[in-house]
């Protein structure tokens, strides 16, 4: 039996889903697949997919690399479910991980999938040049009340850059800012803090000297009114029109991602019902931390199909 529309939501990972190898199974067995990574290296003009199948990992996990890479992952796994016989119900909503919010808007139709490739790679790009300029880095705190961890930034300067369930919270800020918070967090026994492998200050006051080029770059794109509504990262609320969707993907460089808020939102619109599509599974144990009664798809491997 088909699930009802009304109740059906997808989700698409963002940057830290990655790993060497991603991509090659469906690129070897789907020529959709194939066509979305050969568009990719057309684009791009270079072989993105040689990197994902094939590595090495210290050159795909560089952010200028690996957003783009992220996205066409994403994308040929929705092409392939999308023209697979399976039963894949049509959504009511689509959400994003920070990256992933532009896999959710060409799939809404908003944002073409040539416009999106050259995006995420300019924004990669722009992320790491603000981190070598102000070097930060990000922090999960993790079994901590958001009231613990907001004195944290305050006494620390560091920025709440993720809320992305109860009990994991990640936070920004320069490299002293972080020794700082961490300092104070063994002081007031938080036991797991964990330092995450990126390349700057990501969601944070770091990011405020990238908005003005990175805006430009917005302003020179087209996009239209999505046929499904995207959930934001910053309000956690949908973007229907294109004006909203401009001003969404430039803050969300700079301000914090708020995924359990958007999910506690569908949730409230009455969505049961999740796929995730693209690498990996974080995001259904996010979902799943914060609606227990949620029912959870993934698809990235042919397994999953």
């Amino acid at each position: 039996m088909m699930t009802e529309a009304a109740s059906v939501a997808y989700v698409f990972p963002g940057q830290a889903s990655q790993d060497v190898g991603m991509g090659l199974e469906f690129y070897n067995k789907y020529e959709v697949a194939r066509r979305v990574f050969d568009l990719v290296d057309t684009v791009l003009g270079f072989s993105i997919s040689d990197l994902c199948f094939n590595g090495p990992e210290e050159e795909l996990v560089k952010t200028v690399n690996v957003q783009p890479a992220i996205v066409a992952c994403s994308i040929a796994c929705y092409e392939v479910a999308r023209n697979h016989k399976i039963n894949f119900p049509p959504p009511s909503f689509l959400a994003g991980h920070s990256l992933g919010e532009y896999t959710a808007l060409i799939v809404a139709e908003s944002l073409d999938y040539e416009d999106a490739l050259r995006l995420v790679r300019e924004r990669g790009r722009l992320m790491y040049e603000a981190g070598l300029r102000y070097p930060g880095g990000m922090l999960a705190i993790i079994a901590t009340e958001i009231s613990t961890v907001e004195e944290l930034c305050t006494m620390s300067g560091c920025n709440i850059s993720n809320i992305n369930c109860p009990g994991q919270i990640v936070v920004s800020g320069s490299d002293e800012a972080l020794e700082k918070a961490k300092t104070l967090a063994k002081e007031q026994h938080i036991r797991r803090v964990i330092p995450l492998k990126v390349s700057g200050a990501f969601h944070s006051y770091l990011m405020q000297p990238i908005l003005d080029e990175f805006r430009q770059l917005i302003g020179n794109t087209s996009f239209r009114k999505p046929v499904y509504p995207v959930i934001s990262n910053v309000t956690a609320r949908p973007l229907i029109d294109a004006d909203s969707i401009k001003d969404e993907l430039v803050k969300q460089l700079r301000y914090c991602i708020q995924w359990q808020s958007s999910i506690e939102y569908l949730n409230s619109c009455g969505v049961t019902e999740y796929y995730e599509i693209g690498l990996g599974t974080v995001l259904s144990g996010l979902i799943k931390r914060i609606d227990q009664n949620a029912v959870l798809h993934n698809i990235s491997t042919s397994e999953d199909l």
